[in-house]
């Protein structure tokens, strides 16, 4: 498989109080197209911002972030925020729905910025609510939904736009145990039936068992491969 993703020499720190606080310390990593990678690690370990740089919602503090051939970290703020409309489908652990619209209008919401006609618009929120199995249920407000259909929903969003990468953080954190397992299901899909490259963040051993590779960061540092 071809690689999709090259990280090379990343760090990242923060400043707080006039002091330099390191998150990320000379990462290196590659992801091939396809990939459906988990990033496991305690809390404060890096792995949400390693996350976000991979997804453009950050830059780093040195190196670069490679994707299908394109340095993002380079980019500036009107040409990136089009590369992650283009690239990126974003999974939360909170949905992120907006109560006041329904599952269909949450779903078409990434669709507005784009040139499509509202017939295109409504062809692929249906066609990513059916993906997700929630065709039934696209007229719904999200106080109407369980937590597993919310989530459904969300990614329904995600990926409406047909993303090259999906990056997830902490998908079922916020799910019992049932809704989880649904959720991991549905992931697991969209990698091998729909050739989604998934990047997961998670501190679950099961959910990150569900994905083919596991990265553990710890302290800022990739310390192993563990699959």
């Amino acid at each position: 498989m071809a690689e999709l993703i090259q990280i090379k020499n990343i760090a990242k720190s923060y400043w707080r109080d006039g002091m330099e606080i390191p998150v990320l310390n000379n990462i290196n990593l590659n992801v091939d197209r396809g990939e459906y990678l988990a990033l496991m690690g305690p809390s404060g370990s890096g792995k949400s911002t390693l996350l976000n740089l991979i997804a453009g919602i950050d830059r780093p503090t040195k190196g670069a972030v490679s994707v299908d051939g394109t340095d993002i970290a380079q980019m500036n703020e009107s040409a990136l925020a089009k590369w992650r409309a283009n690239h990126i489908g974003f999974i939360f652990q909170f949905y992120n729905l907006i109560p006041v619209l329904t599952a269909f209008e949450n779903v078409q919401l990434p669709l507005l910025l784009t040139k499509l006609s509202k017939a295109e618009r409504k062809k692929h929120v249906e066609t990513a609510l059916t993906i997700v199995g929630l065709a039934d249920r696209m007229n719904h407000y999200p106080k109407q939904l369980s937590g597993g259909q919310e989530q459904r929903v969300a990614i329904a969003r995600a990926i409406v736009t047909d993303p090259s990468i999906l990056v997830a953080d902490e998908p079922t954190g916020d799910l019992d145990k049932h809704s989880a397992e649904e959720i991991l299901t549905l992931l697991k899909r969209l990698n091998e039936e729909f050739d989604k490259t998934i990047i997961m963040v998670t501190h679950d051993p099961h959910a990150a068992e569900s994905a083919k590779v596991i990265r553990h960061l710890e302290k800022g540092d990739l310390i192993e491969v563990s699959k």
